[in-house]
């Protein structure tokens, strides 16, 4: 301390002290989270996340949608906004799996602040009703007699839905044709159309199309049966051990964001996430609710582009 010029160290202090004081009196207006496309899961768990800070905080909360381009568009307009806690990002892990497809030199979330992994869900493998197939194996067999010939509908590149169909092509050794559509919502809509024949659509928008049959469910892609569709069979079990696809949900903050401010965050996100009624919805629209510290967040998000380089390099993905 005796090294420490008397000068830098008032400013240092006075910083720290100004940080506090900023994540006490925080917030002084109404937040804004960044997402994907309205429908969506993302645009879902922001909405119920919104919810529990609006109660939490006294303050209201916008939910703001910018899907597209495997979430760089909601990215760029959180990189844009201020460090003062008030606009936020929440996206799936599409954010930082996309550019492994694309040799991007950029990293959109370099330079974020991991807030907390606010939620996970897995895909569940769906068809169109007029699909004559019951079972993975059904599907698998009906696909090899038609190479080419059977579509599947997927949202950006990187996306759970995208990956989870390459997957599934890689492991079961099938050719069945990528649709894009813009976000999941549209994707999932041209399933039920019947413009495309399958999807691995996040289990979330799924339940009241299977309830109505306007979709049907052959597996779901977790690697162990799921509580949140109990009495449904894996896709791992059905043909295609170690077959996994889903979504983890995070929140991220801008650049620069103090440290406390981000603590701040993190606390008030987690305890709106573990509120019961919060936890409840969630379950309901098919997501487990999770919410954990800034460093675990940040260690599943290296730990997940680690074990997603690997899938896309073993399985040869290539953008179509």
């Amino acid at each position: 301390m005796d090294h420490i010029p008397e000068r830098l160290f008032a400013a240092s202090l006075s910083l720290l002290v100004a940080g506090g004081v900023s994540a006490q009196t925080f917030p002084t207006k109404p937040l804004r989270i960044i997402t994907a496309d309205t429908g969506s899961t993302n645009d879902l768990v922001a909405r119920l996340i919104g919810q529990g800070l609006t109660g939490n905080l006294g303050q209201q909360v916008i939910v703001e949608n910018r899907g597209g381009a495997s979430g760089l568009i909601a990215a760029q307009v959180l990189a844009k906004s201020p460090p003062d806690g008030h606009t936020l990002l929440l996206y799936s892990s599409a954010l930082w799996i996309g550019p492994l497809l694309q040799d991007l030199s950029a990293n959109p979330i370099r330079d974020f602040a991991p807030i907390t992994l606010a939620a996970s869900s897995p895909n569940l493998l769906a068809v169109h009703p007029s699909l004559p197939v019951k079972s993975v194996k059904e599907l698998v067999a009906l696909a090899k007699r038609r190479p080419g010939e059977l579509n599947y509908g997927s949202s950006s590149l990187g996306s759970s839905n995208h990956l989870g169909a390459e997957l599934f092509k890689s492991m079961a050794k099938v050719n069945i044709v990528r649709v894009n559509y813009k976000g999941g919502g549209g994707a999932l809509s041209a399933l039920m159309a019947g413009e495309v024949q399958l999807m691995f659509v996040t289990s979330g928008l799924v339940s009241s199309h299977l309830k109505a049959g306007r979709l049907r469910a052959l597996g779901i892609c977790s690697l162990e049966p799921s509580t949140l569709y109990p009495g449904m069979p894996t896709v791992a079990a059905s043909g295609l051990p170690g077959f996994e696809s889903g979504s983890i949900y995070g929140t991220f903050a801008p650049p620069k964001t103090p440290e406390a401010l981000v603590n701040r965050l993190n606390q008030e996100i987690v305890r709106s996430i573990s509120q019961p009624e919060i936890k409840e919805r969630f379950f309901n629209i098919g997501v487990e609710g999770i919410g954990n510290s800034t460093a675990q967040f940040a260690a599943s998000i290296k730990s997940d582009i680690a074990g997603m380089t690997r899938l896309i390099q073993e399985a040869g993905i290539r953008i179509q």
